[in-house]
């Protein structure tokens, strides 16, 4: 797929989700209206749509329809969009802008933040539940639900942060670095994935496992480019302050690695991730273009 092809993909995708998005976040008018408000604020931004992408780009691999999926698109942004805010907060990253505007604490408060965050977490999952378009097979709504519920808890995302938080000012190994961010970003891009995948009427196991190793392989090259980024990319492009991972002293894969060994790090997690689509169709060639996005996007 040509590039202009593949942004047109991408933007009929996001779209796609912001219309979902819409039609599950409470109305702004609705009380309490603070807490709404923040709650749009956030997810309603500029955001890439990475991970609804992925959904979307599955369900093109599965011949799924778009409509059975709409709801996880809606739920994984969801849940990343809580996450971002929680980052954010003063008590973690301590951030000022996001998307390229002020963070959620920044443009409300730190209290209507943290509900915020609490209360899309909570969305996401009343999404998942109750979408009369996603697939009705109990069993699989279920199976959607706990991958979610531990991909973005304590043993997946949340725990990832914790992780991160930890390891301001220390030096850690390539290995302890990678198992950070198989938890704090990698294990949502698997799950997008996963619960897709769920949502076809009928998939074998080989083609399960092989997403999944897609999936593990981008959701490692989309941190190692993130952190190229943070060295060489700038603040009006990236949408938050360039050179924030070093200023907070935090370990990246350029720290440790080196930046040219990172960029080379980034073309061989492409290649695998390629690699792990060899038996799926042109019908997968947007996830083939994603990975190439991840290790070669700006921002």
């Amino acid at each position: 797929m040509n590039d202009d092809a593949f942004q047109a993909r991408l933007e009929s995708y996001r779209e796609r989700v912001n219309n979902a998005l819409e039609g599950w976040l409470p109305a702004a008018e609705l009380n309490p209206q603070r807490l709404h408000q923040a709650m749009r604020y956030s997810v309603l931004g500029d955001g890439k749509r990475v991970r609804p992408a992925l959904v979307y780009a599955t369900a093109d691999a599965l011949g799924i329809p778009h409509s059975r999926v709409d709801g996880i698109a809606a739920a994984v942004e969801i849940i990343h969009a809580y996450s971002l805010i929680h980052d954010d907060l003063p008590a973690m990253d301590d951030d000022d802008l996001r998307r390229g505007r002020p963070t959620c604490h920044r443009q409300f408060d730190e209290a209507t933040a943290i509900l915020a965050g609490d209360a899309l977490q909570a969305l996401a999952f009343h999404i998942l539940a109750h979408d009369p378009a996603m697939i009705d097979d109990p069993a699989r709504r279920l199976g959607m639900i706990g991958k979610l519920a531990l991909h973005s808890g304590s043993r997946g995302m949340a725990g990832g942060q914790a992780i991160d938080l930890e390891s301001v000012g220390r030096e850690l190994t390539l290995a302890e670095l990678e198992t950070m961010h198989i938890h704090k970003t990698g294990a949502l891009i698997r799950t997008c994935i996963q619960m897709a995948a769920l949502s076809a009427d009928d998939i074998d196991e080989l083609r399960l496992q092989a997403l999944d190793r897609y999936a593990k392989k981008i959701g490692l090259s989309f941190q190692v480019q993130d952190d190229i980024l943070d060295v060489i990319g700038d603040t009006d492009t990236l949408g938050k302050p360039q050179g924030s991972d070093a200023g907070l002293d935090k370990p990246t894969f350029p720290s440790i690695i080196g930046l040219e060994e990172s960029r080379e790090k980034a073309r061989l997690l492409h290649q695998q991730a390629l690699e792990a689509l060899q038996d799926f169709g042109p019908d997968a060639d947007t996830l083939r273009d994603i990975s190439h996005w991840f290790v070669h996007r700006s921002h």
